[in-house]
């Protein structure tokens, strides 16, 4: 059972010297190597596993193909501004081999959690010699998974998995104990940006959880472009979290006169305090035809954009 500690009741200064001397401990005279996205929880860690371990610590930025627009890049010299060297692994070619032929979400979970953790860190781990996989699993991630909503692909040894069995190391995850809105504190009071501490959130299969069906590279595209756009106008919203999904179906839709069979995007905005329930933001309805004007134009072949207004639960904040 995890302890859960409350944003209101945590104190952060307290919980980053309590973090890192668990690192430490942990980890003694060792290395570790440290997952970073570029998300809040995971540049929270690395924050905590640099001031820990310092050059003991290996940053991996893993370049799956299923990242936003120019993420590799901005990571890496945003963590360099901070003193923190980043490692671009480029494994574009395993993770679409490995998605290759599915269309189910928990088997195209699986796909990418076997990818990451066993294929690209595996080998990351056994060619440092390092023992140990800094990560940002927050508590909403077990909870999710462990009630079978959806499995988090950074969850393991609530479902009775060993990582050190399973991948030959063992997993750290500081901030398991956290919810969003407590990891934007402790995040805040390791020195991140705001534009860190602040991001929206992004799941672990990254832009694969925003793909219905398939997540092929034209699709994994499609939906990328589609983010930068709504990412760009919902911005200035202040809301929870924004997206584009995918849907699979092709519907019909009109091009110069004549009938186009094209894709269709679903936005969904979301106010949340710490993801466990969520509503749709009201957006005004002249966003919503700016957004959508924007998406037919920059994303070729989409005909068609909708706007998800179901709150959560019963729907979840990614689709699948």
């Amino acid at each position: 059972m995890i302890r859960e500690i409350l944003a209101e009741q945590l104190n952060a200064e307290q919980f980053i010297s309590e973090a890192v001397e668990e690192i430490r401990r942990a980890v003694g005279s060792g290395e570790a190597i440290n997952a970073l996205s570029g998300g809040v929880d995971s540049s929270a860690v690395t924050m905590l596993g640099a001031r820990a371990l310092g050059k003991r610590l290996r940053t991996v930025f893993v370049e799956n193909g299923l990242m936003r627009e120019g993420e590799p890049e901005r990571v890496r010299a945003l963590f360099g501004s901070l003193g923190v060297e980043v490692e671009i692994v480029d494994a574009r070619a395993e993770f679409f081999s490995a998605l290759a032929g599915i269309a189910d979400p928990e088997e195209k979970r699986e796909a990418i959690t076997r990818t990451f953790y066993r294929d690209v860190f595996g080998r990351v781990v056994r060619e440092s010699g390092a023992r140990f996989l800094l990560q940002g699993t927050i508590l909403t991630d077990v909870d999710e998974t462990v009630a079978g909503i959806k499995r988090q692909h950074n969850v393991f040894e609530q479902l009775g998995i060993d990582p050190e069995k399973a991948f030959g190391y063992r997993i750290l995850e500081p901030l398991v104990r956290l919810r969003k809105d407590g990891v934007r504190k402790v995040g805040r009071a390791l020195g991140l940006p705001e534009e860190v501490f602040r991001r929206i959130p992004f799941p672990g299969p990254a832009l694969a959880a925003r793909v219905i069906g398939a997540a092929t590279p034209e699709r994994i595209e499609t939906v990328r472009r589609a983010t930068a756009v709504v990412e760009r106008h919902l911005s200035g919203t202040g809301a929870f979290q924004y997206l584009a999904i995918l849907h699979e179906d092709r519907v019909t839709g009109m091009r110069d006169g004549k009938r186009d069979y094209g894709m269709q995007i679903e936005v969904r905005c979301w106010e949340s305090v710490d993801a466990r329930v969520a509503t749709p933001t009201r957006l005004p309805f002249e966003t919503l035809e700016r957004l959508a004007a924007d998406i037919v134009r920059e994303v070729p072949g989409v005909v068609s954009v909708t706007y998800h207004i179901a709150p959560k639960p019963p729907s979840t904040i990614e689709a699948v």
